[in-house]
């Protein structure tokens, strides 16, 4: 019985190890983990891109969008 109570043990004391890590006694004393910003910057500007690529042509009737310098055919692939 003790081999399989084991593995639980070991994550109840993961668990306990990550909230303590997790619930600082002062918010102040958190600190942002510098990846976690970049991931989010990421994120947030894939999305901008993205939103931009659906509503394209909403964009382009309100004149939010469009072609400033027109590219001549000639240079545009078939």
């Amino acid at each position: 019985m003790q081999g399989q109570s084991r593995p639980l043990l070991r994550v109840i004391s993961w668990l306990r190890a990550v909230r303590v890590l997790l619930i600082a006694p002062d918010p102040a004393t958190r600190e942002t983990s510098p990846l976690l910003i970049l991931a989010v910057t990421a994120l947030a500007l894939l999305l901008a891109i993205l939103e931009v690529d659906l509503h394209g042509a909403d964009l382009q009737s309100l004149g939010l969008m469009g072609d400033a310098f027109p590219i001549d055919p000639v240079f545009k692939s078939p």
